[in-house]
């Protein structure tokens, strides 16, 4: 059966790979953003809208008629010199859906996104509605759920927490992560191990993709990660490393790279700008966090792809660019 579906955010990474998904399947969609698709066989379902425009937001609705309505438009950066109200899209834009999708009588589900960072990393929530923000962006995340229960849509709803999702689009790791590697500047500690909860991209989508067609007694009003089990960092960053250099990344032990971060701090403080280690970033190296992604599994099934398949398929279309 062909569904008309409309995707907030549809030029940002996941958006891009679901529309595109989307679209293979034989579906109609509406993509909505406020910057052009970076796939260039996105143009026809695109149409260029600010969902903080509350009246062309509805008329997009209104012409379009969805049955399914997955809302991943966000800013999402971490920026600390910033307040709430910088992160208005993600609230107030998320009214703007939340209006516009309980005026329309077609709508039958709608996916509101959310993010794991609703709580800080290492937390381990007591419930959907435990939360423990850290950033100004988390915080707005927090709001984006709260919106969602109380407007409690007639329509199948729930909300989804990816967790760090990987794969190809994702420019910014393009440009950061996946280009240091390339390099061969990444250093990884030793004597550190590290489990973290990550998903391919391919994965997800398919993970919405099941969330948006199961029987609503086994979605309606819940909360899933999006994402896949929990992995061991090390074996994430050498798939990429070898896929892209032909080898593992450098190691160093723990103690000198927290001696090194600690001197980065103290650069950072006095103003130099680009420092390439800190407390920080070591900290994102080295703690744990692993989230609960079998409620998630238990509605959609197993992952079709292995984290090699995935990290396979993106080294191919980083090549490619």
């Amino acid at each position: 059966m062909v569904r008309r579906v409309l995707v907030t955010g549809g030029s940002g990474f996941i958006g891009t790979n679901l529309v595109q998904d989307l679209l293979e399947s034989g579906s109609r969609v509406l993509s909505l953003d406020c910057t052009p698709p970076i796939h260039p066989g996105h143009a026809d379902c695109f149409r260029e809208i600010d969902i903080l425009d509350a009246a062309a937001v509805d008329a997009a609705f209104r012409e379009f008629r969805p049955e399914h309505v997955v809302h991943l438009a966000a800013r999402t950066d971490l920026d600390q010199d910033t307040t709430l109200d910088d992160y208005r899209v993600n609230t107030s834009g998320t009214e703007n859906i939340l209006d516009s999708a309980s005026r329309q009588d077609e709508v039958e589900r709608v996916l509101v996104t959310s993010s794991m960072l609703v709580c800080r990393l290492g937390y381990v929530p007591d419930g959907d509605e435990d939360y423990a923000p850290t950033t100004r962006y988390g915080e707005s995340k927090v709001l984006t759920e709260t919106q969602t229960r109380k407007r409690d849509l007639d329509a199948t709803w729930a909300l989804l927490r990816p967790m760090t999702i990987w794969g190809p689009w994702h420019l910014r790791l393009e440009n950061e992560f996946w280009r240091v590697l390339r390099k061969g500047h990444y250093i990884h500690p030793s004597g550190k191990p590290c489990r973290r909860s990550y998903g391919f991209v391919g994965n997800s989508v398919y993970q919405i993709r099941r969330l948006l067609e199961a029987p609503r007694e086994q979605v309606h009003r819940r909360t899933f990660y999006i994402g896949d089990p929990a992995i061991e960092l090390l074996d994430y960053i050498n798939g990429f490393s070898k896929g892209l250099t032909g080898r593992d990344v450098r190691m160093v032990p723990y103690p000198l790279m927290k001696a090194g971060a600690m001197l980065g701090d103290l650069l950072a403080a006095v103003g130099w700008k680009g420092v390439p280690l800190t407390s920080f970033r070591l900290s994102n190296m080295t703690q744990d966090n692993v989230l609960d992604v079998s409620p998630t599994l238990a509605v959609s099934g197993p992952n079709p792809f292995t984290l090699e398949q995935g990290i396979e398929q993106t080294v191919a279309w980083l090549k490619s660019r």
